[in-house]
C-alpha cells in the first residue's frame, strides 16, 4: 500500500510497519517510526555483507547544565561502561557502592575548604577501589567485538553524540541485543578512573593549537548561546567537579527513543530489520524533552579582535555568523566559501593566494549548525608579513565577491563539483549512512537533504553578489594566533587515583549468553585478482582495467614503477609543476579548465612509486588526460615563480618545525631510524636557493618517456582504449638505481625534544626481525588482543585500571615489502606526573604476554569475522595487486590469513611474542616541557640525549 503527501511517498510492508520513501531516491532509503517515537533509516548496499549502523543523539555539549560543562561528552565515555547486565559480577552489592560514590562526588561539588576536598576525594577513590571488585572492565567492547565489529567509537560535538559500529550482517540481532541493553539504562562504574581519563583528553584538547584557536573564535562569535559558550570537552573546574546525579538526570532526560535514531545501511532486509528493532527498541518508553527558551543571539555590529598565542606559526581566522544549516543564507555562505576556496582547485583564493604564493596558505569553509553557523577564512603569512597584511589580503578577495569580478563560469562549476561529490559519498555504506545521521541531527527532513542541490541549482550571479554586500560588512570576529607562550594553559596535579582491579577472567551473564549465542557464519570470499582485473597492452604499456558498478565516476592512473628513493626531488619536482603553467594557459587558467571539465589531479610521490591520477565524470576523462599531458609536456619554466616556490618550501619548512603534531613524528622517526633516513634525506636550502626551475621542469617533460602503467576505473573499457593510445609514447629511458637507506638496531636509546606542552608523550619503537607473511595471522590477532582497541589488554590496564592516558596502544607492524624488518611501537600520552607509573606499567606489560584465555578466543574469534564479511571492492581490487607484489603475492592473502587464525592457539601467539617482540630491544622518543620531565623514569629506559629540531627534521 502506498500514499502521497509533501512530495514522500508512504508504504506499508508485509508487515504493516509503516515507511516514507523519497521519490527519485537512487538510495531507496526506507524512513521508519516506531510507536515511541525512535526514527529508523534503511538503506541497502551490497559491497560486504557488513551493516554500518550508526545511533545518534540529538543533545551534545549545548545541551550540558551551565554549572556542568563537558557533562554529554563525559556521558557519551559512561555508555562504554555497561548497564546492570553488562560489566558487573553482583550488581545488587556494587549498586549499592555506586549510590556511596555518588553521594560523595555531591559533598566534594559542594565543598569550598580545598583541604577537606582531598579528604572527600581520598574516600571516593577507597570506595571505588571496594567496587571495582564487583566490576567488569570493557565488557561492552567485548562484546561489541566478538560480533566481528568494526570502527567502534562515538563523539560528541554541539547538538550531537554519535555512536558508531560496522557489523557483519548476520551479527545483527546480537548487535540490537546489546545496544537495546545499552541504552535502556546508565549505570557510572569506574568512574573516577575514566574521568580522570577524560582530562587527560582535556589536556591533550590543551596542546592542540586548532581547538585554542577554535576556543577563541566560538566565545567571540557566540557570546551568549552555548555554541561559544560550552565547549564539548568542558571546563576543568567542573571535570574536576563532577556530579553523577547530574549525569542520571542528563540520560533520562535526553537518551529517550523520541530524540535518538537507529541508522543502518548494508547487505539487510528491510522487513526483517525493522521487525527486530521494534523487538527491541520498540518497548524503550517515550518521554517528553525537556522545554528549552531559545537563546537569540543579538547582530555583531562590529569587527571583534582577539588574541591567543602559542609555539606555532602564527595565523589569523576571520568568521561570521551565519543562519542556521540548511537556511538559503548558509546555502548562500557556503557558495561563496567554494568562489573562494574550493577544495584547493579554482577559487579565488586558490588562484590569487595560494597559486601565486601571496601567503604560505589560505582557506574559506562553511560551517552550518542546527542553531547558528559561520563563514571562517583561515590565513597564514609569509614571515615578512604581518597578521594585518594577511588579514586585507583575503578582504580583498571578498571584495572581488562583492564586486561579482569572478567568471560567469564558476557558479555552475561549483553546483556541479558539489553533485560529484555528493555522488561520491552516497555510494559508500558509511558515506550514505553519515548523510542520514547528520540531517537527522540538524532536525531536516530526507526529503530536504536531497532537493537541496535544486536549491543551490536555483541560485544566479546576481544572488551571489547580492548576499555578499549584505553578508560581509564589519560584523567579523578576527581572532591573531600570535608566536608566544601559551598563558592560558591549565597544569593540574595527579589527584592520587589507586590502580583498580581488573577482572580480565571474568564474564558476565550477559556477555556468556551473547558468545554462546551461535548464528550462521558468514562464508568468506576471496577474490580473484585475474578474474576481476581486465588487461591489455597498449604500445608496451600494461593497461588494467576494473569495472565501476556504483556511478559515472571514473579514475586513471599512470603508476610510475620508481619514487623518492630513485630520484630524491621527484616529490618536489611534481610540487614546482603545480605553480606552473604553458604557452597556451596560465598555471591560474590550468586550475580553471581542470575545473570546468570537473576533473581533478593528484600526484602522489611515495619512496618506491609516483602516481598521477585523475578523478571525475567518465565523459570527461579524455579531456583531463590531454590537459594533463598538454600540462607536463608543455610546462613553461619561469624562474621568478621558481624563486616564490622555494621561499615558500623554506617558510612551511620552518612552519612544520614549530607543530607539536609534525615535531613527534619527526622525532618517533630519528628515534626508529636515526639521523640518516628518508624523512631527513632532502634537497637544501642551498641546493633550492642555486638550483634553476629548468633542473626540475624537464623531469616533467620527460616523465612519459619512463616505463609506467595504466589502471582505469570507470563503465566503458572499450572506449577507453580507443582513446588512450593517442597519449601513450614507447618510451625508453631507464629507472635510476634506488638509494638504499639504514635500517638500524634499536638499542636503547632515549632521544628527547623540548616542547611548551602540558603533556608528555612517549613512544617507543623496536626494530624486529625480517618480516613473515606466515605471521601475519599471529599479528592481526596479538594487536586485536594485546595492543590495540578498547578490549586490548593495553588499553584496560593503562586506561581502564590506572587512568594514565587517554590514549595508549601496542602495536606490532609488518613491513609492506620483503627483506626489510617489522617495527613494533608503543605510544602513551600523559601528565608529567605519571610518567614514572605510565614507563613501569608498559615495562611490566611488556614483560610476559599475559594469558586471559576467554580474551584470546573473543579476539580471534572477532579476526576471523572480520575477514569473512570483507570485501575487495571498487579501485582496491587493483591496487592492492601493486601492494601484494612486494611480499611476492599474487592471490588473496587474505586467505591464508584466515586459514592461520582459525586454527591459531595461545600457546602460538605466546611463541610468536617470545621469538618476535619480547627479545627486542626498543628507542624511546619524548617530546614535553623540559623542566617537567621525569629523568628518574627516563634513566630507566636507556641512554638519554636531547635533539634539536636539526637533528630531527634535517634542516
Amino acid at each position: 500500500m502506498t500514499d502521497k503527501r509533501y512530495g514522500e511517498t508512504i508504504h506499508t510492508d508485509k508487515n504493516n510497519y509503516e515507511y516514507i520513501t523519497i521519490p527519485n531516491d537512487e538510495n531507496k532509503v526506507r524512513i521508519y517510526t516506531l510507536k515511541n517515537g525512535l526514527k529508523v533509516f534503511l538503506a541497502q548496499n551490497f559491497d560486504a555483507p557488513r551493516i554500518q549502523t550508526y545511533i545518534p543523539v540529538r543533545t551534545g555539549s549545548n545541551n550540558d547544565p551551565a554549572d556542568n560543562t563537558g557533562l554529554a561528552h563525559y556521558l557519551e565515555h559512561m555508555m562504554f561502561k555497561g548497564t546492570s547486565k553488562i560489566g558487573t559480577q553482583n550488581w545488587e552489592k556494587e549498586k549499592e557502592l555506586l549510590n556511596q560514590i555518588s553521594d560523595l562526588y555531591e559533598n566534594h561539588k559542594a565543598e569550598q575548604d580545598p583541604e577537606k576536598k582531598k579528604e572527600i576525594y581520598r574516600k571516593i577513590d577507597e570506595i571505588s577501589q571496594e567496587a571495582s571488585r564487583y566490576a567488569i572492565a570493557n565488557e561492552y567492547d567485548k562484546a561489541i567485538s566478538s560480533l566481528g565489529a568494526t570502527g567502534t567509537n562515538a563523539h560528541t560535538w554541539f547538538d550531537e553524540t554519535v555512536y558508531k559500529n560496522n557489523i557483519p550482517n548476520n551479527e545483527l540481532e546480537k548487535w540490537l541485543k546489546v545496544e537495546k541493553e545499552r541504552f535502556s539504562e546508565l549505570v557510572l562504574r569506574l568512574f573516577h578512573t575514566e574521568l580522570e581519563s577524560v582530562y587527560e583528553e582535556f589536556n591533550r584538547a590543551q596542546d592542540n593549537d586548532t581547538r585554542l584557536v577554535q576556543y577563541e573564535l566560538m566565545d567571540a562569535l557566540f557570546p551568549t548561546h552555548p555554541n561559544g559558550q560550552q565547549t564539548t570537552l568542558g571546563k576543568a573546574e567542573h571535570l574536576k567537579n563532577p556530579s553523577m546525579k547530574a549525569i542520571h538526570k542528563y540520560f533520562d532526560e535526553y537518551y529517550v527513543p523520541n530524540n535518538y535514531a537507529l541508522v543502518l545501511v548494508g547487505d539487510l532486509d528491510f522487513e526483517e530489520t525493522i521487525q527486530l528493532i521494534d523487538q527491541y527498541f520498540g518497548a524503550l518508553p517515550y518521554r517528553e524533552l525537556p522545554q528549552k527558551t531559545p537563546i537569540i543571539e543579538k547582530p555583531i555590529t562590529e569587527i571583534v579582535k582577539r588574541t591567543v598565542k602559542s609555539p606555532t606559526t602564527p595565523r589569523i581566522q576571520l568568521a561570521w555568523r551565519t543562519e542556521s544549516y540548511g537556511t538559503k543564507e548558509a546555502l548562500l555562505a557556503d557558495v561563496v566559501a567554494n568562489i573562494l576556496s574550493n577544495r584547493g582547485e579554482a577559487g579565488l583564493m586558490d588562484l590569487n593566494i595560494n597559486q601565486t604564493q601571496k601567503l604560505l596558505w589560505g582557506q574559506a569553509f562553511s560551517v552550518g549548525l542546527k542553531e547558528y553557523g559561520y563563514f571562517s577564512i583561515v590565513a597564514v603569512p609569509k614571515e615578512t608579513q604581518t597578521l594585518d597584511e594577511a588579514k586585507n589580503m583575503v578582504l580583498e578577495q571578498i571584495e572581488l565577491v562583492k564586486k561579482g569580478e569572478f567568471p560567469d563560469w564558476v557558479l555552475p562549476a561549483i553546483i556541479n563539483d558539489f553533485k560529484i561529490q555528493r555522488m561520491k559519498t552516497l555510494e559508500t555504506a558509511d558515506g550514505l549512512a553519515t548523510n542520514l545521521y547528520d540531517t537527522y541531527i540538524k532536525g531536516r527532513t530526507w526529503e530536504q537533504e536531497l532537493n537541496e542541490m535544486d536549491e543551490y541549482d536555483e541560485f544566479t550571479k546576481e544572488d551571489v553578489v547580492s548576499f555578499a554586500n549584505e553578508f560581509f560588512k564589519d560584523n567579523y570576529v578576527i581572532v591573531y594566533k600570535e608566536k608566544g607562550v601559551n598563558d592560558k594553559l591549565i597544569r593540574v596535579e595527579n589527584p592520587g587515583i589507586t590502580p583498580i582491579k581488573i577482572n580480565r577472567e571474568t564474564q558476565s551473564e550477559f556477555l556468556e549468553q551473547i558468545l554462546s549465542e551461535k548464528t550462521g557464519d558468514i562464508q568468506p570470499e576471496f577474490i580473484d585478482y585475474q578474474k576481476e582485473i581486465n588487461t591489455d597492452l597498449i604500445k608496451n604499456k600494461k593497461l588494467s582495467f576494473v569495472k565501476n558498478k556504483y556511478n559515472d565516476i571514473a579514475q586513471v592512473h599512470f603508476i610510475f614503477p620508481f619514487g623518492s628513493d630513485n630520484d630524491r626531488d621527484l616529490g618536489i619536482s611534481t610540487q614546482i609543476l603545480q605553480y606552473l603553467g604553458t604557452e597556451k594557459f596560465s598555471p591560474e587558467d590550468l586550475k580553471k579548465e581542470f575545473f570546468k571539465i570537473g576533473v581533478t589531479n593528484d600526484f602522489k610521490t611515495t619512496n618506491d612509486q609516483l602516481t598521477i591520477s585523475l578523478n571525475g565524470l567518465e565523459e570527461n576523462i579524455e579531456k583531463g588526460i590531454e590537459l594533463l599531458q598538454h600540462w607536463m609536456y608543455d610546462v613553461k619554466p619561469d624562474q621568478e615563480i621558481y624563486n616564490q616556490f622555494v621561499e615558500t618550501v623554506l617558510e612551511n619548512r620552518a612552519a612544520v618545525k614549530k607543530d607539536k603534531g609534525r615535531i613527534m613524528t619527526a622525532l618517533t622517526n630519528y628515534t626508529k631510524l636515526g639521523e640518516f633516513s628518508r624523512f631527513t634525506d632532502i634537497i637544501s636550502k642551498e641546493e633550492l636557493e642555486g638550483s634553476t626551475v629548468e633542473v626540475f621542469t624537464d623531469r616533467m617533460k620527460k616523465l612519459f618517456m619512463f616505463p609506467y602503467q595504466i589502471f582505469f576505473y570507470g563503465k566503458d573499457f572499450e572506449n577507453f582504449k580507443l582513446y588512450i593510445g593517442k597519449y601513450v609514447e614507447n618510451g625508453s629511458y631507464q629507472i635510476p638505481e634506488p638509494k638504499k637507506y639504514p635500517e638500524p638496531e634499536t638499542s636503547g636509546k632515549v632521544y628527547f625534544t623540548d616542547y611548551d606542552m602540558v603533556q608528555m608523550e612517549m613512544s617507543k619503537i623496536g626494530k624486529g626481525h625480517l618480516v613473515k607473511t606466515k605471521n601475519f595471522g599471529k599479528i592481526n590477532v596479538f594487536n586485536e588482543y594485546f595492543g590495540r582497541g578498547l578490549s586490548s589488554i593495553v588499553f584496560q590496564e593503562i586506561r581502564e585500571s590506572k587512568s594514565l592516558a587517554y590514549s595508549a596502544y601496542v602495536s606490532y607492524a609488518a613491513n609492506a615489502e620483503l627483506n626489510h624488518p617489522d617495527y613494533i611501537t608503543t605510544y602513551i600520552g600523559t601528565q608529567p606526573d605519571k610518567l614514572q607509573i605510565a614507563v613501569d606499567t608498559m615495562t611490566e606489560l611488556m614483560a610476559e604476554l599475559p594469558e586471559v584465555p576467554a580474551q584470546f578466543e573473543n579476539a580471534r574469534n572477532a579476526a576471523l569475522k572480520q575477514i569473512a564479511s570483507t570485501r575487495i571492492t571498487r579501485t582496491n581490487i587493483f591496487f592492492n595487486t601493486l601492494r601484494l607484489k612486494k611480499l611476492n603475492i599474487q592471490h588473496d592473502f587474505r586467505k591464508d590469513i584466515y586459514n592461520q587464525i582459525e586454527n591459531l592457539k595461545f600457546e602460538d601467539l605466546k611463541q610468536f611474542y617470545n621469538t618476535e617482540i619480547k627479545p627486542i630491544r626498543f628507542n624511546t622518543a619524548i617530546i614535553g616541557k623540559r623542566e617537567n620531565l621525569n629523568m628518574d623514569a627516563v634513566n630507566q629506559m636507556g641512554t638519554f640525549k636531547e635533539v634539536s629540531l636539526k637533528d630531527i627534521f634535517g634542516y
